[in-house]
């Protein structure tokens, strides 16, 4: 009998084992689940799994933001630097930023343009005098050089502008106020605004500037100038302006929040020209159109679609008047507005949906001289008109 209980003792003490062991690889195989939901961190390498390929797999920018922000700011605010400027009515300051090692900084047309003395500081404590060589009110854009040793000059990448999308989270970095070293964060609002140039035609009106990127992220009067970058630390863009509405208690405008910035891809074609010659030739077609159009607008004009730019009018002896681009000429019941003009639904072959499409497709891919083929309609039929552009004077 005693012999017989041992055996009993025996095997209840190994089934104890076996149960213990059976728990531990169960809590090990599971154990990850129990855990906290695991944070994926951008540009975090991915742990391969075994038997497949260990190639480094990235992930993607919008699945957290934790530890990539610090990194950006880090790696790019010494090339962001703050401009003070002196002119013969006063003074001010703004934002630039270096676009190489030969000691080019990219800033805005109404920072730099007037100005008698203009200073450049950057975050390091250095302070240096610097010269505008080139400018343009079309694009809004100015050039300063300043002469320092390479070393002090950490150049800001250009990113691709057309590859951006409408969400996509952004910073800004500046001095709003003077208070230099600042960065804010938001989104893409939209792309290809179009505002109003810098550069007035001779009846006085003013220009279009194409191609201009809306944002929420927060910009103030002194990040003018300052780059607008993505996640990947690209400046897509050029902090221009904000919309204002109204009037503070302390007597300035309201900001509203919306700020718009000159694409990265118009810095890519005229910036080397500013530093080359001083200045940038605008392609010129010698029209205008309505940057919307609601459909009461369309109903008056009588015309087919509801997308498209409708030519208002065109400028005698222009481009558009010398390829027989027709604008309107009928009256209407609306005041100003006139009908029988040309609906423009694409520009070389590329889909036109309304005039901020074709202005952003000029600056982007046309220079002075180059032939275009616009695609209208005029009393309900199609046809292919070829336009030799001119320059903006």
């Amino acid at each position: 009998m005693e012999k017989r209980n041992r055996t009993i003792r025996i095997i209840t003490f190994l089934m104890v084992i076996v149960l213990v062991l059976t728990a531990c690889r169960i809590t090990k195989s599971t154990g990850q689940i129990t855990q906290e939901p695991q944070v994926l961190v951008p540009q975090q390498e991915a742990t391969p799994i075994q038997g497949q390929s260990t190639e480094t797999v990235l992930v993607p920018e919008f699945t957290s933001l934790d530890g990539s922000l610090e990194a950006l700011y880090e790696t790019l605010s010494p090339g962001v630097v703050s401009i003070q400027y002196t002119t013969d009515t006063g003074g001010g300051q703004g934002t630039g930023f270096v676009y190489d090692k030969e000691g080019h900084i990219i800033t805005n047309y109404h920072v730099a343009s007037d100005a008698t003395e203009l200073e450049v500081h950057f975050p390091s404590g250095l302070k240096v005098f610097g010269t505008v060589i080139g400018s343009d009110l079309d694009s809004d854009l100015a050039v300063v050089k300043v002469d320092v040793d390479p070393s002090e000059l950490v150049p800001l990448p250009l990113g691709d502008s057309n590859a951006i999308k409408v969400g996509q989270t952004v910073v800004a970095i500046g001095n709003p106020y003077g208070l230099s070293g600042t960065m804010t964060m938001g989104i893409i609002s939209a792309r290809g605004r179009v505002l109003d140039s810098m550069r007035q035609t001779e009846s006085g009106t003013f220009y279009s500037a194409g191609d201009t990127i809306q944002t929420d992220a927060l910009i103030n009067p002194g990040n003018s100038g300052g780059p607008l970058i993505n996640l990947n630390g690209e400046v897509i863009g050029v902090n221009r302006a904000i919309q204002t509405a109204g009037t503070s208690v302390t007597g300035g405008a309201v900001n509203t929040g919306i700020g718009f910035a000159i694409s990265s891809n118009t810095v890519k074609r005229v910036v080397p020209s500013l530093i080359e010659k001083g200045s940038y030739a605008y392609p010129y077609l010698g029209l205008s159109s309505f940057s919307s159009m609601s459909l009461a607008m369309i109903q008056e004009l009588d015309l087919p679609q509801s997308t498209g730019a409708y030519v208002a009018n065109v400028v005698a002896g222009g481009p558009a008047d010398k390829a027989g681009i027709k604008g309107g000429s009928q009256p209407t019941t609306v005041q100003g507005l006139a009908k029988g003009g040309d609906l423009i639904i694409a520009v070389d072959g590329v889909e036109v949906k309304d005039f901020s499409d074709l202005m952003s497709y000029l600056v982007l891919n046309t220079s002075v001289g180059d032939e275009i083929v616009l695609t209208v309609i005029r009393s309900g039929k199609t046809m292919d008109i070829p336009v030799t552009l001119g320059q903006r004077q």
